[in-house]
């Protein structure tokens, strides 16, 4: 069963990686599926390059000493007594420093995406959907470099990516599975990034941080676009065992990434350098970071994990026998009375909006984000 790739749609079949040969078999050159005609059509649309200061100028400066990069909300420290111990110029660098880590576990997260996308672009037998892969990874190798230039212009350099998320990325772009790449890359960590980048835009303080950002969810909300035809074409179709091995797989790394989210050992460092122990500080996190003051915060329709799960119900991983283990945190029947537009759907056409003011074209294509499925 795990060594399935679960491609029951003939758009999604795929070849072992080294066998090249499949690829030049001559009537596989005609038989390209429609599925993803809308998306690639609509690449133009939003085309933007990070190396060009009109689409986003990262030399605009930021006083990280004395201005929040986000709200204090957005770190759960926060919450808890370790800002007690805390004068407000070491408050500012232990939340401008927490950003910093959020920052580089994207840039990690979007490398992944870009070797991942490249990675499907030599397994991915139909035509359509080899080039869509090709299009995702040109565009995941722009945001790789966006975030190494917003990062380079505030602090230098990344952090290190952390053990947990490295240990996914390294599963999903080495797993020869179809279904493991498609679900992980492009629903759950998809998911979460439209979360993070909603909850990113609406509430910096950074200007730059916030254009940069909408310019990369007008790529990614074609990209979750591209799991979620998958999982239309194919989650019903499943037999019982099959969806529940996807099912159990989705499960487990929402709730590995959620428990390792607030971490406070990836910060043992920053810690030190205000004399705080991490194990006392992981205590204080503890303490504050209660299931209750989780749901709570999950009731955000930016939230990065409510925003993950609703992405995998939409998509029918979920189903009543895995949805208690969702429900601990949020409120499933408000999920199911939702609509089908995710939070950033509305920053990603305005996004769409912005580039055609300076790409030029014409006018009507941003809502094929919704269409395009």
């Amino acid at each position: 069963m795990t060594q399935s790739n679960l491609t029951i749609d003939p758009a999604y079949e795929a070849v072992h990686p080294d066998d090249f040969a499949a690829m030049m078999e001559v009537d596989r050159y005609g038989a390209r599926s429609t599925a993803f005609d809308k998306i690639i059509s609509a690449t133009h649309d939003h085309f933007w390059d990070p190396l060009d200061p009109k689409y986003v100028d990262f030399g605009q400066p930021f006083d990280l000493e004395n201005e929040y990069l986000m709200p204090e909300t957005f770190v759960i420290d926060f919450s808890s007594a370790i800002v007690d111990k805390l004068d407000q110029k070491q408050k500012t660098r232990l939340l401008n420093e927490s950003v910093r880590i959020t920052m580089s576990g994207i840039l990690h997260g979007e490398q992944g995406a870009l070797n991942l996308s490249a990675s499907l672009c030599h397994i991915l037998k139909d035509p359509g959907a080899q080039e869509y892969a090709a299009n995702q990874t040109r565009e995941e190798a722009r945001h790789v470099t966006a975030f190494t230039q917003y990062i380079k212009s505030r602090w230098g350099k990344p952090r290190p990516i952390g053990p947990v998320l490295k240990d996914l990325l390294v599963d999903m772009v080495g797993s020869p599975l179809v279904w493991k790449k498609l679900v992980g890359m492009q629903m759950v960590l998809e998911g979460l990034a439209m979360g993070i980048f909603s909850t990113l835009y609406e509430k910096t303080h950074d200007p730059v941080l916030k254009r940069m950002i909408q310019l990369v969810m007008t790529d990614e909300a074609f990209h979750h676009k591209f799991g979620k035809i998958w999982a239309d074409r194919t989650v019903p179709k499943l037999d019982p065992a099959e969806r529940e091995l996807i099912e159990d797989w989705a499960c487990q790394v929402f709730l590995t990434l959620l428990h390792n989210s607030a971490d406070p050992k990836q910060k043992a460092y920053i810690y030190e350098e205000f004399g705080i122990d991490w194990q006392w500080a992981q205590g204080a996190i503890m303490e504050a970071m209660t299931d209750d003051h989780m749901r709570t915060r999950m009731q955000s329709s930016t939230n990065i994990f409510r925003v993950l799960i609703r992405t995998l119900l939409r998509a029918g991983i979920i189903t009543e026998r895995t949805a208690p283990k969702y429900a601990a945190y949020v409120d499933m029947e408000e999920l199911h009375a939702e609509g089908d537009t995710m939070p950033g759907d509305s920053i990603a056409e305005a996004g769409i909006h912005y580039l055609k003011s300076i790409n030029g074209g014409a006018e009507g294509l941003a809502g094929q984000i919704l269409a395009a499925e």
